[in-house]
């Protein structure tokens, strides 16, 4: 199967001097490898160019944030399997095989992840995304590995291929074809969550979503924003409204943000408490972006399948905080 790695770029040099000589040495038999470039005002293209002639250029015109610059840069790649790397990303040997063959072999299946390891802790499983992810009843994201801000150690416990409901956007492998008829990356979510998303419409299609257990990369993890950035709390917070809104049936929407949103409003109240007044800020600025886009959100709806396929009827707030179920195994 012909495979695409498609590593989206603004302004990182530094990160692709460090991470393309790994992505090239374990990959580029396997795939041809490509940098997006979105709009970056450093030397990345040009160091690119220079050290790395064998790696395929797509130069965007503006910065669209991850989804406008992935849908523009994918217009323009042939190859039949599209895998969407983060420029911090360093893949292991013989990562990419067993991805290739379980595309090649399971005709279901749309979209997958390696185990996505830390970087900076290799023995401990990395935020954004672990050994593959799942939504509770109000949207909050967790995964196998990680519930919160409890990461596990990787002690070989997610060694099994397993079926997930989404798989990170810092690895995410997928069909070009179903990229394409899902109807893409919603552009109006800029960056963050628009993965899940994504894989929310192609569970709807009747496809699955799978960790891939015997491929492993590491990941650095917030090098283009930070974890700890108020904006990065705005895109995550009005990302998971703009997901809810348009996917969850519609007996059950409103409700399910309603709740949403009180708990939303707890999270801010805490923040200001800790003195953290620009995330506090950032939660406002959410709601307040997701009832002027509210109509636009709604109108998405319309044409989707709605579908509860491995999303959860649980509250993973409530196992965490109340009954202290820190990791995935026990909830």
């Amino acid at each position: 199967m012909k495979t695409a790695i498609v590593i989206l770029n603004w302004n990182g040099r530094d990160l692709l001097a460090k991470f393309l000589p790994s992505v090239i040495a374990h990959s580029a038999s396997q795939a041809t490898v490509y940098v997006a470039d979105n709009a970056s005002t450093d030397d990345s293209v040009a160091y690119v160019q220079q050290h790395f002639p064998q790696v395929k250029i797509i130069k965007n015109a503006e910065n669209g944030g991850y989804a406008r610059g992935y849908n523009l840069a994918l217009r323009e790649v042939e190859e039949e399997l599209l895998v969407l790397m983060n420029s911090d990303i360093e893949p292991t040997d013989g990562w990419l095989t067993p991805i290739i063959k379980a595309f090649e072999t399971e005709s279901d299946l749309g979209a997958a992840q390696p185990k996505i390891l830390d970087y900076k802790r290799p023995e401990y499983f990395e935020y954004a995304g672990a050994a593959g992810g799942f939504l509770d009843a109000l949207g909050y994201p967790y995964c196998r590995g990680r519930i919160f801000d409890t990461v596990e150690k990787d002690t070989g416990q997610y060694e099994d291929n397993a079926r997930i409901f989404w798989a990170s956007g810092a690895c995410f492998a997928i069909k070009k074809s179903v990229f394409w008829e899902a109807g893409a990356l919603d552009e109006q979510f800029f960056a963050h969550q628009e993965e899940i998303d994504l894989c929310w419409r192609i569970n709807a299609m009747g496809l699955v979503v799978k960790y891939i257990a015997n491929s492993s990369v590491y990941h650095v993890g917030g090098a283009t924003l930070g974890t700890m950035n108020p904006q990065k709390t705005f895109l995550n917070f009005r990302n998971t409204l703009f997901a809810l809104l348009k996917n969850v049936p519609t007996a059950q929407v409103y409700m399910r943000i309603f709740l949403r949103m009180c708990l939303d409003a707890i999270a801010a109240i805490k923040f200001l408490i800790e003195g953290k007044t620009a995330h506090c800020y950032a939660i406002i600025r959410a709601h307040v972006d997701f009832y002027r886009k509210f109509r636009d959100i709604h109108s998405k709806r319309s044409g989707l399948k709605k579908t509860n396929n491995y999303f959860s009827e649980n509250s993973i707030v409530w196992s965490y905080f109340v009954e202290g179920k820190k990791v995935y195994t026990k909830i």
